[in-house]
């Protein structure tokens, strides 16, 4: 064999192709939406002056802000790396009895908004109030995003280097900590991550308990006073936080090493006999699923059963219910428009600025819901007059908010989907435009749909954007809920939190089928590799 023949043949670089501009000028829209903000909040800092940007910056209340904000993220964070990692292992890699249906309910907590769990606790155990409070419900409500990663992560795991740890002698629980959870690191480190900016962002929770973090400080600041100054500066301090923890987590990310040779197994991994332990991984679980959603049902359930005598106000919880799944659907198809040509632009051009365009747009991932409702309403009020406090200024902010979702989504669907079938309807004659719409897109199908119902699932849980963007004398299920239960009338805030829990229950339900859906489609892809078909 000749040293050319040696050599591993290069796949053709997509670099080589000049992106087209039907995927150009869309991201360059995306990337101005999600700036928009940004941009306006640096603008408006810059107008009030340095003197009155520094008085707020060196108050001692800031640096107590910083501390309480970052010391309730890492608390949080690592009780939901715990709790999901745990779980997770328990449902995929163990005789767990009735394992599937607690994959299921482990997952269920997604559909709870974090502030309707905070007013499942506030209204019957006021002392919870506080930082403790604030995590038990912040974890209970968060930890299914490290949950969901991780056990996507074990399933897919290659089981030959567990096999080998355990021929060398090594136990169950040794196995675990020092190769299985060293697999799954980017699985957790892409979780955590999405539970400290959740953290860090929440506004409902923190309110309601009454533990004062940036994102209340920021609300109360902008309500209680005509100078908005100390909102926009507190809003670029927040934002300076949550981009120091996203940075933090790429670079430990790109630090890691996960290499593997050959294209791993298909088979599943050995089972995990729990033994003696059983009751207590039971007794493990059932804690979580009764934290986290068996307490929250009972206490709504005790409230609706309370409030009945009064009658449900079914004048006010009908359109609050219709236009929490309208402003859904109209964040979802804004959102998703958005992110679908930056997804295929950041797989498919990488070399070409896609992940720039890709990084760029993530900027509104980094920024926290109430700070973009408020560069919005600076924004609204002065240059968008005609908008102002109308619905397309609301979608905008869902936009902003929620594109960084859709686009991971669009983003992994269509680098997992095969380039081959678009080169060839590229030399069958066929333009652009018109592959993308007959061959990218529907192979993307599932992913672009997994963003659109995730998407859809956090614009009807989102508050604080919603609070200050909604149009004049429309409310929605949130918005409600919080009007209600910021006069003490838990009984009347009831029925609309049960309805925000059961509406967010159907994306939920679409959104683990669509995953479920994509998973199995790697394992088969897998298994034709392995035998020299095709799937």
């Amino acid at each position: 064999m000749t040293v050319a023949a040696a050599r591993p043949r290069r796949r053709p670089r997509a670099a080589g192709r000049r992106p087209p501009a039907v995927l150009l000028v869309p991201a360059a829209l995306a990337v101005v939406v999600a700036l928009l903000p940004l941009g306006y909040l640096v603008v408006r800092t810059a107008e009030a002056g340095w003197p009155a940007v520094w008085d707020t910056l060196w108050r001692e209340r800031t640096l107590w802000l910083v501390l309480r904000s970052l010391g309730l993220a890492a608390a949080v964070t690592a009780a939901s790396v715990v709790v999901g990692l745990g779980l997770a292992w328990l449902t995929t890699r163990t005789d767990l009895p009735g394992r599937r249906a607690w994959a299921v309910v482990a997952a269920l907590p997604l559909a709870v908004p974090s502030f309707v769990a905070a007013y499942a606790w506030v209204s019957v155990v006021p002392q919870v109030a506080g930082f403790f409070g604030t995590w038990l419900v912040l974890t209970a409500c968060t930890y299914p995003y490290v949950y969901l990663p991780v056990a996507a992560a074990l399933r897919r795991s290659d089981p030959a280097l567990e096999e080998v740890a355990r021929s060398l002698g090594r136990g169950a629980w040794r196995t675990y900590l020092t190769v299985t959870a060293r697999q799954v690191r980017p699985a957790v480190a892409a979780g955590a991550l999405l539970v400290a900016l959740y953290a860090l962002s929440d506004f409902g929770t923190p309110s309601l308990l009454r533990y004062d973090v940036f994102t209340r400080v920021i609300h109360t600041s902008y309500r209680a006073s005509f100078d908005r100054t100390p909102a926009a500066v507190l809003s670029l301090v927040l934002v300076v936080l949550t981009v120091a923890i996203t940075v933090a987590e790429a670079r430990s990310r790109g630090r890691a090493e996960h290499a593997r040779l050959g294209s791993g197994s298909a088979r599943s991994p050995r089972t995990v006999r729990l033994g003696r332990g059983r009751p207590l991984a039971l007794l493990g679980a059932g804690a979580v699923a009764a934290v986290s959603l068996g307490y929250p049902a009972a206490v709504l359930a005790y409230w609706v059963t309370r409030g009945r005598s009064a009658g449900v106000e079914l004048e006010r919880l009908v359109p609050a219910g219709a236009a929490t799944l309208w402003v859904a659907l109209l964040g979802a198809v804004a959102a998703t428009a958005l992110a679908v040509p930056v997804g295929i632009l950041a797989a498919r051009f990488p070399h070409r600025g896609g992940r720039l365009v890709e990084h760029a747009t993530y900027a509104g991932h980094a920024l926290p819901g109430i700070v973009v409702a408020l560069a919005l309403v600076f924004f609204g009020a002065r240059y968008a007059q005609p908008i102002y406090q109308r619905t397309p200024l609301l979608v905008l902010a869902y936009a902003v908010l929620f594109m960084p979702a859709a686009i991971g989504a669009v983003r992994s669907a269509v680098a997992q989907s095969p380039r081959s079938m678009e080169e060839i309807a590229r030399s069958l004659g066929h333009r652009p435009l018109a592959v993308l719409r007959r061959v990218t897109v529907p192979l993307a199908g599932p992913g672009i749909a997994a963003g659109f119902a995730l998407v859809m699932l956090t614009v009807m849980k989102e508050l604080p954007a919603t609070l200050l963007l909604r149009p004049t004398g429309v409310d929605t299920l949130a918005t409600r809920l919080w009007t209600e239960t910021g006069v003490g009338a838990y009984a009347a805030a009831a029925p609309y939190a049960v309805t925000l829990v059961l509406l967010a229950a159907v994306p939920t339900f679409v959104l683990t089928r669509v995953q479920a859906r994509l998973v199995s489609d790697d394992t088969a892809t897998l298994v034709g590799a392995e035998t020299g078909g095709e799937t």
